[in-house]
């Protein structure tokens, strides 16, 4: 797949959208195949930064110390300070609320293993631990600012059960160009990371939230 069939299937998409009274998520949707999980080259798990952001916002929180809370306040939605995490430490359902109010955790790195000890055993079943992949484990006095707004258009392919990605990339009331790019952006990464590449691709399909899906040619 090129840019070019990226924007054509995205015209195909359009011109299938069924009006509703809300605006509809784009997703990808890709079957994968010729994988064996239980190899660790094949699962797949890492970050794609795309062009565009696909339009709903992430929620991130921050887990500081005390040198870094105002500046984690200025940038992040929630910030919970060390002195705090004993009290999160012995109330299991808060963390679980937190983890689920947002997407991307922070984590500045000279308090990494007391946070894995506080939120490790929810966050860790979850996939939502603060990961160096994504650049969310900083060091003290990090400027927040630039990698919240990464975070904004920055999504995760996880892969290491089954053969299967659904990707949100976008919304339709997004313009077809920048649903294209970050369809193209989303397939060229994921192929440089499939062992056989191309071939680790069964078939690839765009869809809205209601809507009917349209196969991508790759």
């Amino acid at each position: 797949m090129d840019k070019k069939n990226a924007l054509d299937v995205v015209h195909e998409l359009r011109k299938n959208i069924v009006q509703k009274k809300f605006v509809q998520m784009v997703d990808l949707v890709i079957n994968l195949q010729e994988l064996d999980f239980k190899k660790p080259d094949h699962q797949l798990d890492f970050y794609v930064t795309l062009p565009y952001s696909t339009g709903k916002k992430k929620m991130i929180a921050a887990l500081v110390d005390v040198d870094m809370f105002d500046d984690a306040k200025a940038a992040c939605d929630t910030v919970i300070p060390l002195y705090q995490f004993e009290e999160y430490g012995k109330d299991k359902k808060r963390i679980k609320k937190l983890a689920k109010a947002n997407d991307f955790f922070i984590a500045q790195a000279t308090i990494m293993p007391k946070i894995a000890a506080t939120f490790g055993r929810v966050l860790g079943p979850k996939n939502k631990m603060p990961n160096p992949k994504a650049g969310c484990v900083v060091a003290p006095k990090s400027n927040l600012k630039p990698l919240y707004e990464k975070l904004q258009k920055t999504i995760r392919i996880l892969a290491r059960q089954k053969p299967l990605l659904q990707l949100t990339i976008g919304r339709e009331d997004m313009s077809d160009d920048q649903l294209a790019e970050n369809l193209y952006n989303v397939y060229d990464q994921l192929i440089h990371h499939l062992p056989k590449e191309r071939n680790n691709i069964k078939n690839v399909y765009i869809k809205t939230t209601m809507g009917k899906p349209v196969k991508v040619e790759v």
